[in-house]
C-alpha cells in the first residue's frame, strides 16, 4: 500500500529477475494493530500485481483451504500451505522475471488481542511440554521463534515450558523434533481457586504528587504484555480528571516479544506540556514491567539519582535470543544494580509470579505494578479515575481491578500478598541449573534415577566408574571438580531417552496428574511423535512427526513396563543406528575420561572440565541430536589438541570419546 507497489512495477518494467514476498497480516502491527489503509483483500492485492504484468503468482497461507476457489483470485494463482514456503521460494527463485509470493496470515499478536476481546474465535487447543521428556535442545524455539517458550530450571538441567498467558496458539512449536509436546484439545485452563481469599479492603490512601511541574512516567516492557495499555489507562484517567497528558508509545517493530516503552507526561493543565517524550534524566517514575528493558541504555538515560523512583518486576522474561540460544543467560542482580545506581530509590517484586498465582493470568502483571506504584505515592492520579479508566478499557475489567487492589496491598504488606497467593518466598531468578552440592549427593541422586531407568546393577556401574575417576583426581590434583562433571555427563549418556524411557517418563513423572490439575472440562490429549519404525521421512531424510490420540497413554504404560528388554536381542528399537550410537557413546566417554584423569594436572584442569562437559551439549532427538553431536565431535578434537599441548599427550584423537559418531 506504499512504495512497495512502485518497486514491483519498476522491476517488472525492467525485466529484473527477482521474487517479492508480500506479507498480508491484516494489521499494521508496528503501530498497535491498526487496519491497513484501504483494507485491501488478498484477491485485490493479487489482482493489482497481476495487472502490473507479473505472471508467477503464488499465495501461501496457514489456512489455504480458505482461498481454494475463492472468487476474485486471478487465474493461475497457486495456493499452498505455509509449511511449504521454503521449498516454494527455492523453486520460484529459478524462474525468469518477476515473481510474487503473497503470504496471508493474520498477525499472531493481533489474533491474540482479538480473542481477548471476543472478536475472534479462540481455538480450544493448547500445548504442554513434558519437561521430564524435554532435552532442552531448543528446536521448538528454532521452529516457532516464539517467546512464549520459557526456560525451566530442573535438577537435570534447563528444560522448556509454555507460558499459557503469552501463547498465541500459532502452534508452530509442535514442529520441534521432540516427543515432549502434547496438545490439549477441548476443555479449558483451570482458574486458581480464589473464593477463600478476599480482595484487600479499606487500604490507606497515599499522598499523591502535586503537579506544580510536569510528572513524567516511563513504562518499560515487552510487546504483547499490555505495556501500551498502562499508558492508555493513565492517559484516560488524567483526561477524566481534567489534567493535561501526553502519551507516546515507543513500540517500533516489537508487537510481540520485543522492547516497548510508553512515555506518559502529566501536568495540571494541557498548557503545561510541550513534548510527549520523557526528557533525559527527568523521569519521576520508571515502571519496570520488564527488567531487561528497564536496565537498557534508553531507559537508563531518563533516570536521575535525585529524582526518579523505580519499581522493577524481578521475573525476567526471556528475549528473542532465547529462541535461538538454548543456553541464553542473564544476570537479574546486575540489571537491578544498574537501575539502583541511576535512581533515587527502587522497589523490586516478583510481580508476574504473584499476579499469575492470584489472578490466573500473567497479563495482570502490569496493572498489579501500577497499583503498587500508586500506593507508594508515585502516580499523580486519583484511584476513582484509574478504576474508571479500567472500566472504559473494557478488557478483563474485574481481573484488572483486582490486580490494582493486590498491587496496592503488596506495597503495604508484601508478605500478606504472598501468603494469599500461596507462595512462601520470592521466585528464583532465571539462572543456569546449579550443580548438586557434593559428589556424594550427585552419585546418590543419579544412582536412584538409573535404577529406575534400568536396574540397580546399571546404577552400580555408574557409581563404580565415577568413584574411580574421583580417586584418580584426588591423587593427582585433589578435589573432585572433574569427577563431578564426569558424573553429570555420564548419567546423561547412560540415561539416553529411547522409546522405553520416553514412555516411562510420561507414566512416572506425574505428567498426566499435572494435566488434570491445569485443565478442566471435556478435553482429550494428542501426542506428537515420530516413531522410527512407523514414521515417514521428509526430503532431508528427517523423520516426520504425526499426531496420535489418547490411546498412546495406554501404549506408554505397556512400553514402560517393557524397558527390561533394553539392550537384549528382543529390543526391537535397539537395532537402529541412533540407539547403537547412544550405547557406544557410554563406553567411548569412559575411555576418554580415564585417559584425561590419568594425565590430569592443575594446568590442564580447565581443558579437562570442558572435555568432561561436552556430552551435556549433545541434546535433542533424532537429527537434532545428531547435529549437536557433530558440533560436540568437532569441539572435542579441538580440546584434545589443547590438552595435549599442555603436557603428556593422550594416545591419539582417534582413541577419544565418540559421543555420537557423526
Amino acid at each position: 500500500m506504499h512504495s512497495g507497489s512502485l518497486a514491483i512495477r519498476a522491476a517488472q518494467a525492467a525485466g529484473v529477475n527477482i521474487t517479492y514476498k508480500i506479507l498480508v497480516n491484516d494489521a499494521v502491527a508496528m503501530t498497535g494493530g491498526q487496519p491497513i489503509e484501504g483494507a485491501p483483500s488478498v484477491p485485490q492485492i493479487l489482482q493489482q500485481v497481476a495487472a502490473e504484468g507479473v505472471r508467477h503468482l503464488h499465495l501461501v497461507s496457514d489456512e489455504p483451504a480458505l482461498y481454494d476457489g475463492m472468487a476474485g483470485l486471478p487465474a493461475g494463482v497457486a495456493v499452498s500451505h505455509r509449511d511449504g514456503l521454503d521449498d516454494l521460494q527455492r523453486r520460484v527463485r529459478e524462474l525468469p522475471g518477476v515473481s510474487v509470493i503473497v503470504y496471508a496470515q493474520v498477525c499472531a499478536a493481533e489474533k491474540r488481542r482479538r480473542r481477548k476481546k471476543k472478536l475472534l474465535v479462540d481455538p480450544p487447543r493448547r500445548v504442554l511440554i513434558n519437561e521430564a521428556v524435554c532435552e532442552g535442545c531448543g528446536d521448538c524455539g528454532v521452529q516457532s521463534n516464539c517467546v512464549a517458550i520459557l526456560p525451566l530450571e530442573t535438577p537435570l538441567g534447563r528444560k522448556r515450558t509454555i507460558d499459557q498467558s503469552a501463547c498465541n496458539k500459532d502452534l508452530s512449536c509442535l514442529k520441534g523434533f521432540c516427543p515432549s509436546f502434547v496438545s490439549v484439545e477441548g476443555g479449558s485452563l483451570r482458574k486458581p481457586a480464589r473464593s477463600a481469599v478476599a480482595l484487600p479492603q479499606n487500604l490507606p490512601v497515599p499522598d499523591l504528587p502535586a503537579l506544580a511541574q510536569p510528572w513524567n512516567v516511563l513504562v518499560t516492557g515487552v510487546g504483547g504484555t499490555g505495556v501500551v495499555t498502562i499508558g492508555a489507562l493513565m492517559g484516560m484517567a488524567a483526561h477524566l480528571e481534567g489534567k493535561g497528558v501526553l502519551v507516546l508509545d515507543m513500540a517500533g517493530l516489537a508487537q510481540k516479544g520485543g522492547a516497548v516503552m510508553s512515555h506518559i507526561r502529566m501536568a495540571a493543565t494541557p498548557t503545561g506540556l510541550h513534548a510527549a517524550r520523557v526528557p533525559a534524566a527527568q523521569a519521576d517514575l520508571v515502571l519496570g514491567c520488564d527488567l531487561l528493558v528497564a536496565a537498557g541504555k534508553d531507559a537508563l538515560a531518563t533516570m536521575a539519582r535525585g529524582r526518579t523512583h523505580a519499581l522493577l518486576n524481578t521475573d525476567v522474561a526471556p528475549t528473542g535470543a532465547f529462541t535461538q540460544d538454548p543456553d541464553w543467560q542473564v544476570s537479574p542482580e546486575a540489571m537491578q544494580q544498574r537501575v539502583r545506581e541511576s535512581v533515587q530509590d527502587a522497589e523490586t517484586i516478583d510481580a508476574s509470579t504473584l499476579a499469575t498465582a492470584l489472578l490466573g493470568d500473567a497479563v495482570a502483571t502490569n496493572v498489579f505494578l501500577l497499583g503498587f506504584a500508586w500506593q507508594k505515592g508515585w502516580v499523580p492520579l486519583g484511584e476513582a479515575a484509574l478504576l474508571r479508566a479500567i472500566e472504559l478499557n473494557g478488557a478483563a475489567v474485574a481481573m484488572n481491578k483486582a490486580a490494582f487492589a493486590w498491587g496496592r496491598q503488596a506495597a503495604i504488606d508484601p508478605a500478606s500478598v504472598r501468603a494469599a497467593a500461596g507462595l512462601s518466598a520470592p521466585a528464583a531468578v532465571i539462572q543456569m541449573p546449579a550443580r548438586l552440592p557434593s559428589l556424594e549427593a550427585l552419585i546418590a541422586d543419579r544412582m536412584q534415577r538409573l535404577a529406575a531407568y534400568q536396574h540397580p546393577a546399571y546404577a552400580r556401574r555408574y557409581e563404580d566408574f565415577v568413584r574411580e575417576i574421583a580417586a584418580v583426581e584426588t591423587q593427582r590434583i585433589g578435589g573432585d571438580r572433574f569427577a563431578r562433571e564426569v558424573g553429570w555427563s555420564l548419567y546423561k549418556l547412560m540415561a539416553y531417552k529411547d522409546e522405553y524411557e520416553v514412555a516411562r517418563l510420561y507414566v512416572e513423572s506425574g505428567f498426566f496428574d499435572r494435566v488434570d490439575r491445569e485443565f478442566e472440562g471435556d478435553y482429550r490429549l494428542k501426542f506428537h511423535l515420530a516413531p522410527p519404525l512407523l514414521s515417514k521421512r521428509d526430503r532431508q531424510g528427517h523423520l516426520v512427526k504425526q499426531a496420535y490420540g489418547p490411546w498412546v497413554a495406554t501404549a506408554f504404560r505397556w512400553l514402560a513396563k517393557a524397558r527390561g528388554l533394553r539392550g537384549t536381542p528382543l529390543d526391537v528399537f535397539g537395532y537402529n543406528a541412533e540407539r547403537r550410537a547412544e550405547r557406544d557413546a557410554i563406553d567411548d566417554f569412559m575411555v576418554l575420561a580415564r585417559k584425561v584423569a590419568n594425565a590430569l594436572d592443575a594446568s590442564r584442569l580447565g581443558t579437562a572440565l570442558a572435555l568432561a562437559r561436552l556430552p551435556q551439549s549433545v541434546r535433542g532427538y533424532g537429527h537434532v541430536k545428531h547435529e549437536s553431536a557433530v558440533a560436540a565431535h568437532t569441539r572435542r578434537l579441538e580440546l584434545l589438541e589443547e590438552f595435549e599441548r599442555t603436557g603428556v599427550p593422550v594416545n591419539s584423537t582417534t582413541d577419544a570419546c565418540q559421543f555420537l559418531s557423526p
